[in-house]
């Protein structure tokens, strides 16, 4: 396999269900109900964003995690329907890039770039979830830690089997492009996660200009994005490596701008209830000023990297994929109000539920049913091969896509008990609620080194060369340890202050107010499994894994669960 399509795709709320919603086929009072669907929804790994109801109990914004899910499935489906292999007469497998070698193509990419979606419900999370851990008394240094926790034990336990794979095969003498390649693809998901995790680790400052600003903060950063966009474009190609680095702050200004719309959606800053002049205005005016900036102006179509291309619209992020993003957020408002009545059936609200539970194993394992499949059927000789983009090609690209899901599937089930064993390791080193100042400074340090190796992984895939990536690795490895390791002081849990609180941590601690739970905005509850623990009048409960039991000591005593899915007994799990 030698050129595989270098599209690097871009891509990548509290427990109840409110008052009188009901979760099944009518039988049984509200209380059980509520219970249920709160047993369910912790099981759940997107970040969700709990507000009281006015009766005080905790509401759950499905569509929230519609949005979530949603995102995760297109990327999945998006990578896979542009991946294409063709096996040469001498037995070499390649993938040619089919937006190059089919520029039609090309126009796909607007429906499948859909991780504007994934910010947008990463923000409005992530407001909540910070406001609630300020407010039982955690700090921006504890907060920040085991958000980052929740996602680098999953990554790093991902990057330590590729790797190892990596190092295994160079050792046995696997041709070096053939490496570099399968190296590649198995990080091309990788840019989302240091743009999400510096993103997370500027939430309390940038939530902080949100209170104070609103939504000028998202203008303002949207006129700086466009004002660096537009001196890439003028600096043509090849570009001034101080024009790269400049162009490099798109990064957090494009999605960030998508990130704090989030704040302003959760806030109402952005309309609800009826009113519908701000969504219009975001998906009129962003369409338009993309329409404008990729007819008459020097912007591809092509919302994802095409080789060859002189611009891009994602490396880095230009104004044409800011203006997208704005149009796409105003869709996402408008057609709310339609999908949140049919989230209200529950066999579609299980379905999102299922699809949320494994989207962070789905995000990083979606690539290897691609690489299995390309040795089980392609090197063999036993796949059809009609005219690459043709008809007859285009006609099995449903049957590609199917059997790619039915592998992934069985890598999923396969993973569970990493899964279980990385849940388990995050509940043990998720640093303290409270820490803060000298305590804090491994953890910062070790998120730095972690977001630079993610990076170069991105950029580079894991066998650059044909070699393995040494100083990369082990920047991975030391600073996810240093991040999980370091604990620092806690901080008293909103039942310590207010008998009648049941508290939750966003990310596994004992944060939070009125007995609402939550998870990462990445859509992973406690790295590959989940874990969190929620303290109360009570006791404390802890769960962490996916599909535990639980035992449980009497009255005022704990209750722990672990296993796949961080569930209680009976909820769904990954």
């Amino acid at each position: 396999m030698r050129a595989m399509s270098r599209d690097r795709v871009r891509a990548g709320d509290g427990y109840g269900d409110g008052d009188g919603e009901r979760d099944g086929d009518g039988d049984g009072d509200r209380h059980r109900e509520r219970e249920r669907d709160q047993d369910r929804d912790q099981d759940q790994d997107p970040d969700p964003d709990p507000d009281p109801d006015p009766g005080g109990a905790p509401v759950r914004d499905h569509y929230v995690d519609f949005l979530r899910a949603w995102a995760i499935l297109l990327v999945v489906l998006g990578h896979w329907l542009i991946t294409g292999l063709v096996r040469r007469p001498d037995g070499e497998i390649v993938a040619p890039e089919l937006l190059a070698a089919v520029p039609w193509t090309q126009w796909l990419t607007l429906g499948f770039q859909i991780m504007p979606l994934f910010f947008l419900a990463g923000g409005h999370a992530a407001g909540g979830s910070w406001t609630r851990a300020r407010s039982a008394g955690g700090t921006a240094a504890g907060w920040v830690g085991q958000r980052a926790v929740r996602l680098l034990l999953p990554a790093a336990a991902y990057s330590g089997l590729v790797l190892l794979a990596v190092g295994v095969s160079a050792g046995l003498g696997v041709d070096p492009a053939t490496l570099a390649l399968v190296g590649w693809a198995m990080a091309m998901q990788f840019w989302f996660l240091p743009v999400y995790l510096l993103l997370s680790a500027l939430t309390p400052a940038v939530y902080a200009l949100h209170e104070r600003w609103g939504v000028r903060v998202p203008v303002g950063m949207g006129a700086v994005a466009l004002g660096i966009g537009a001196s890439v474009a003028a600096a043509g190609s090849p570009r001034p490596g101080a024009v790269e680095a400049v162009g490099a702050l798109n990064y957090l200004l494009v999605w960030g701008v998508v990130y704090q719309l989030g704040f302003c959606w959760r806030d109402g800053s952005l309309g609800g209830a009826g009113r519908s002049a701000a969504p219009i205005a975001l998906a009129a005016g962003g369409g338009a000023a993309f329409v404008a900036l990729v007819g008459p102006g020097p912007f591809p179509v092509s919302l994802i990297l095409v080789t060859g291309q002189e611009l891009s619209n994602a490396d880095p992020p230009s104004p044409a994929m800011l203006a997208w993003a704005v149009a796409q957020v105003g869709v996402a408002l408008l057609v709310a109000p339609v999908v949140r009545r049919v989230l209200e059936r529950a066999r579609v609200r299980r379905a999102v539920r299922v699809l949320g539970a494994g989207s962070m194993a789905l995000y990083l394992w979606h690539m290897a049913p691609v690489l299995i499949v390309a040795a089980a059927f392609y090197l063999t000789g036993l796949a059809p091969e009609p005219g690459y983009g043709s008809a007859a090609w285009w006609g099995l690209r449903l049957p590609w896509l199917l059997v790619l899901g039915c592998v992934l599937a069985g890598v999923v089930r396969a993973l569970r008990p990493l899964e279980r064993g990385v849940a388990g390791v995050e509940t043990r080193v998720r640093p303290a609620s409270g820490l803060r100042g000298a305590a804090s400074w491994p953890m910062w340090g070790g998120l730095g080194m972690s977001v630079c190796a993610l990076t170069y992984f991105a950029g580079h895939g894991f066998a650059y060369g044909g070699a393995f990536p040494v100083w990369p690795a082990v920047g991975l490895g030391v600073g996810t340890v240093l991040v999980g390791l370091t604990r620092g002081p806690g901080v008293l849990s909103g039942a310590a202050r207010r008998p009648d609180a049941v508290t939750t941590d966003s990310t596994g601690g004992a944060d939070g107010t009125s007995g609402a739970a939550e998870t990462d905005g990445t859509g992973e509850t406690g790295g590959a499994g989940g874990a969190r623990e929620t303290s109360g009048a009570g006791g404390a409960r802890e769960t962490s894994g996916a599909g535990g039991t639980g035992r449980t000591s009497g009255t005022g005593g704990t209750s722990r669960t672990s296993g796949a899915g961080g569930a209680d007994a009976g909820a769904a799990s990954r």
